[in-house]
C-alpha cells in the first residue's frame, strides 16, 4: 500500500448506527474497503447492511482483528469515541466529526501521541488509497491509482484536484484531508515526511488554506530537509476578509498571520510553484514531473 491505509486495512466503525454512519459505511464497503464491525454503545446485537456492531471497540476486537477506525459519533460523544479506539491499540484513528470542543481535541491527540496512534483529523473527509482502501466521505469515484500524494485541509478542494489529476492521467498514491478544524492530529510536514518514504509516491500536492501556519511550517520542512520530491501547492482563501472565519473553524486570518499571501510566499521562498487555480495544479505537476 501507500501511506496509513491499503488492502491490509481492516476497520471499526464508531457510530456506524447514525445517520452518516450507515450512510458512509455502505459507500466504504461498496469501495471495497474492509469494514469487520461497528461500534455503538447499547446497539450491540445489531447489524448495519451485514455489518456486526458491539457496544464497545474492545468487544468488537475480542471477535474480530482491525488496526483502524472511523469515527461518526457526535461531537458531544466524539472525545470518548477516540480515546476508547486508542486505549484499546488502534494504529489509525479517522475523525470525521466536526464541531469538536478544541479543549477534547488538544486532550485525545495528546494521547495518541503518547500512545502511538495516528490521529487523522478532526473535521476530515478522511483517506484514500485508490483501488484499495477508502476512510472516509470522499466520492470515490474521483481518484485513480497513479504517483501523486495528496495532503489537504479542505475536501471539496481535495475532490477537485483529484479528478484534475485522473484526467490528466497522473493518477494518485493516496490522498487524505488532514482537517479543518485549528487543532489537528497529523500535520503537513508529518504527511510530507511518509510520502517522502513512500516509493509508490512521485510528487506532493499540498492543499493548504488561510488561518494558522501549517503551511509555513510544510514550506520551512522542505528547505530544512532539501526535499527530494516534486512539490507543488494551491491555497484556497486568496480573497479572505480578516478576522471572518471562512468555512472551516481553523480558516481565520488574525493580524498578519494566516493569510494567503504569507503562505504562497512560504512555498515560493522554497521553490514549490503555486498554482492560481485547482485545475493549474495538474499542469504545474506535468512540468515538475517533465510531462508537460
Amino acid at each position: 500500500m501507500a501511506i496509513l491505509v491499503g488492502s491490509g486495512t481492516r476497520a471499526i466503525v464508531q457510530g456506524i448506527t447514525g445517520r452518516q454512519g450507515s450512510f458512509h459505511t455502505k459507500l466504504m464497503l461498496d469501495y471495497g474497503t474492509k469494514i469487520v464491525a461497528g461500534v455503538t454503545p447499547g446497539k450491540g446485537g445489531q447489524e448495519v447492511h451485514g455489518i456486526p456492531v458491539y457496544d464497545t471497540v474492545r468487544e468488537a476486537l475480542a471477535e474480530h482483528d482491525a488496526n483502524a477506525s472511523i469515527v461518526f459519533v457526535p461531537a458531544r460523544f466524539a472525545r470518548d469515541a477516540v480515546m476508547e479506539a486508542i486505549e484499546a491499540g488502534l494504529e489509525l484513528v479517522v475523525v470525521i466529526t466536526e464541531h469538536i470542543p478544541v479543549r477534547d481535541t488538544v486532550e485525545f491527540i495528546a494521547h495518541a501521541r503518547k500512545e502511538g496512534t495516528t490521529i487523522i483529523g478532526p473535521n476530515t473527509p478522511g483517506i484514500i488509497t485508490p483501488g484499495e482502501c477508502k476512510l472516509g466521505v470522499m466520492p470515490g469515484h474521483v481518484f485513480r491509482r497513479g504517483r501523486v500524494g495528496m495532503v489537504s485541509r479542505s475536501g471539496t478542494l481535495t475532490y477537485e484536484i483529484a479528478s484534475q489529476l485522473t484526467r490528466s492521467g497522473l493518477g494518485q498514491s493516496t490522498c487524505l484531508g488532514i482537517g479543518g478544524d485549528p487543532v489537528v492530529g497529523l500535520t503537513f510536514t508529518e504527511v510530507l515526511e511518509m510520502f517522502e518514504k513512500d516509493p509508490e509516491t512521485e510528487a506532493v500536492v499540498i492543499v493548504g488554506e488561510i488561518g494558522g501556519n501549517l503551511e509555513e511550517l510544510a514550506a520551512e520542512y522542505i528547505r530544512e530537509s532539501s526535499y527530494r520530491k516534486p512539490v507543488v501547492a494551491f491555497i484556497a482563501g486568496r480573497t479572505a476578509p480578516p478576522g471572518k472565519r471562512m468555512g472551516h473553524a481553523g480558516a481565520i486570518i488574525m493580524g498578519r498571520a494566516g493569510t494567503a499571501e504569507s503562505k504562497i510566499r512560504a512555498f515560493e521562498e522554497v521553490g514549490v510553484p503555486v498554482a492560481r487555480t485547482p485545475r493549474e495544479v495538474a499542469e504545474l505537476l506535468a512540468k515538475e514531473l517533465g510531462r508537460g
